[in-house]
């Protein structure tokens, strides 16, 4: 399982507190590090939290794709289109992928150059690319859909990424986890402060939504051959994230 992070943006505390501040006006030792997670004003304490839940993905995105060469680049992209016709009827016709989640996000047909000091730069032929981005569901077959793809001519498959397809399901337990780390710190502020802690005023979930940080491996460094020498794909867990600034009030 890989680890995501996320900085969590936090302001500085810029003076001596207002409304009953901490006595001399100075922070010292322990309490300095509650400086840099808050601030306050008027006794209202401002804060930030981050909350954390580790989730199963349910759906994954694949890059597939196909490269092709030829003498000109219409050879090139004749040879290339048959290639990803194939894959695409695969993908759609044995694997059910619906046309709606499989979407071309490259195409290209190029140039090929060989280089020496003899005779500088030369015209090798064309080289054809078709890329596409699909969206499948049922990650314990990814491996078996790869090899096919490949099977079929797909030569180009990178990027695997998991996610979640409906984050809003784990919104609920992100806030709550997120509100407790800024309660937390409230509270270390009002006690440095010599006060206590009152309501929370005023709450509001940073970005409007919970962040997906998603699992991107590499196709070929993830792949493990099982015994009969398919290629066995391991989703792990993602993480998804919510981050809160909050007010409370200082008795």
């Amino acid at each position: 399982m890989r680890v995501w992070t996320k900085t969590v943006s936090t302001a500085i505390l810029a003076g001596a507190l207002l409304a009953g501040g901490v006595a001399g006006g100075l922070w010292t030792g322990a309490d300095r590090a509650y400086a840099a997670t808050a601030t306050t004003a008027n006794g209202v304490i401002n804060v930030s939290g981050s909350g954390e839940i580790m989730a199963k993905p349910d759906i994954a995105y694949l890059s597939i794709g196909v490269q092709s060469e030829g003498n000109t680049a219409a050879a090139a992209q004749k040879a290339n289109a048959a290639k990803i016709n194939k894959v695409t009827q695969l993908l759609k016709g044995k694997w059910s992928i619906s046309a709606d989640d499989i979407q071309t996000s490259q195409f290209s047909v190029q140039p090929n150059y060989t280089y020496n000091e003899k005779e500088g730069q030369k015209l090798k032929g064309y080289m054809a690319n078709h890329t596409l981005s699909v969206k499948y569901r049922n990650l314990d077959k990814i491996g078996q859909l790869l090899d096919e793809a490949t099977n079929s001519g797909a030569n180009n498959v990178d990027n695997i990424q998991f996610s979640v397809e409906n984050p809003s399901s784990y919104e609920e337990a992100a806030i709550a986890k997120a509100l407790d780390n800024a309660q937390s710190k409230a509270s270390a502020v009002a006690k440095s402060a010599k006060r206590g802690l009152g309501a929370l005023v005023n709450v509001k979930v940073d970005g409007g939504e919970a962040q997906v940080f998603t699992q991107r491996e590499n196709a070929m460094s993830k792949a493990l051959m099982d015994m009969s020498g398919g290629t066995e794909i391991q989703s792990g867990q993602v993480t998804v994230k919510v981050q809160v600034s909050a007010q409370y009030e200082m008795n």
